[in-house]
């Protein structure tokens, strides 16, 4: 879509299949994909080798539909179905290869965890349908429980969202926890009348404070916590819609034929309520990134167990707990820090609406801890008074020494904060 300004995905394509760039669309051929004969865009500009999305609904016919019937007898479940690029959180995004088993499984298992169904269920889509939150946990558990579902807008719009929960009278909502600080923020200035029965939270970290935001602002009955990533098809850790009491910590428990362990740094498998290295594996874990045998590598071994980059603690019962990134850790003059835990805290103060904290360079301590704080409307925050927050409440190490007022966080556009991208903005050698 022209839309999206963060990539280009015409040109990913194009470096992917340079054939592209030189064929009409009736004509196009790739020495490297070469099952691949259509490409279809739904930009506006006419692109090379690329049919138009609305050329494509006007020569639809009999005989096409007749061929697709014919052609789905020689697909079997583990053909790859789906290259899905990472959301590039922390770099250069990579393809991810996945299959229809994973794709179709995983969805199955998402709504009969949520209980979705035909009757109760109208779910606002708030996520991108390019990424694994929308094609895999909204439409999938979707196809394969009868609920309907709702498409506010073409782009991202917090506002179109929440007329379209009040008009369409949507009782289930999926999204990041930035789209929910959005709707928090929109309805405690609208008040518009909603009933939202079910939330799955998911895709990044989120605070207490938030939870309860959304129970006491949004009205939601039951908050569902999910934790996943795309190299895992979508959701791999669910909590559970009979869960009375509301969890802060938990991301759920691991779900079902999915396996997984947390490691030290020389992989060896840690006990229960150790922190480490998560590590998956089962039908979710993709096959490989596509093109960069070295790449899957660095994060799959021979026996196909994934590392997913996160601190996690693994319970007996099955349950998880993020600790945080592992390449979001902060090294402080020798001692490790890990942000969530120090953003769990200060989401707390009263003037802040949002918080993502990370590391700056420091000559004499390696890194310090910098603050970048998107404000509440009408508030004010200087270093002076969050230190003074934080003093007797964390331990002094953990106390930024930087403070960033943002108005916006820089994120992808399936709502992910880039850290790495605040870490440029940011980053200057203190002495």
């Amino acid at each position: 879509m022209d839309e999206y300004k963060s990539l280009n995905f015409y040109d990913i394509l194009c470096r992917l299949l340079p054939e592209l760039k030189t064929c009409d669309a009736k004509s196009f051929s790739s020495d490297i994909v070469p099952t691949l004969k259509t490409v279809i865009s739904i930009s506006h500009t006419p692109l090379s080798g690329a049919y138009n999305y609305y050329q494509v609904v006007e020569m639809a016919n009999l005989a096409d539909v007749t061929k697709i019937g014919e052609d789905q007898r020689s697909i079997s479940p583990d053909d790859i179905c789906n290259i899905q690029y990472s959301s590039g959180t922390t770099g250069k995004p990579k393809g991810i290869c996945l299959n229809h088993l994973q794709m179709v499984n995983n969805g199955y298992y998402i709504g009969k965890t949520l209980e979705l169904n035909t009757e109760n269920h109208r779910l606002c889509v708030q996520v991108p349908l390019f990424h694994v939150f929308g094609m895999v946990v909204c439409i999938m558990p979707s196809f394969h429980f009868g609920g309907t579902l709702v498409l506010p807008s073409p782009m991202y719009s917090p506002t179109s969202n929440l007329m379209a929960i009040e008009q369409e009278r949507c009782n289930v909502i999926f999204g990041t926890p930035t789209m929910y600080h959005d709707l928090i923020n929109l309805q405690s200035e609208c008040n518009r009348t909603i009933n939202l029965s079910k939330a799955l939270i998911g895709a990044a970290a989120w605070s207490p404070k938030l939870l309860y935001n959304m129970k006491e602002v949004l009205k939601i009955k039951h908050i569902v916590a999910a934790y996943g990533a795309t190299e895992t098809t979508a959701i791999v850790f669910l909590s559970m819609m009979d869960c009375d009491k509301l969890e802060t910590k938990t991301v759920g428990k691991i779900g079902e034929c999915i396996e997984a362990k947390v490691v030290d740094t020389n992989g060896q498998t840690l006990p229960f309520g150790a922190p480490g290295e998560l590590c998956i594996r089962g039908y979710v874990t993709m096959a490989d990134y596509w093109g960069e045998p070295d790449k899957t590598k660095e994060v799959m071994d021979s026996q196909r167990w994934l590392k997913t980059g996160d601190r996690f603690i693994l319970h007996e019962d099955g349950s998880g707990e993020v600790v945080g990134r592992l390449k979001d850790v902060v090294i402080r003059g020798g001692e490790n820090i890990f942000p969530r835990e120090v953003e769990d805290f200060i989401s707390n103060h009263p003037h802040i609406n949002e918080v993502h904290v990370i590391g700056v360079d420091n000559e004499r301590l390696g890194e310090e801890l910098c603050a970048c704080v998107q404000l509440r409307r009408g508030s004010d925050l200087d270093l002076d008074e969050l230190t003074e927050f934080c003093k007797g409440r964390i331990a002094n190490y953990k106390i930024p020494s930087q403070l960033r007022i943002v108005e916006s966080f820089p994120k992808t556009a399936s709502g992910k904060i880039q850290k790495y991208v605040l870490r440029q903005q940011f980053n200057c050698v203190q002495l």
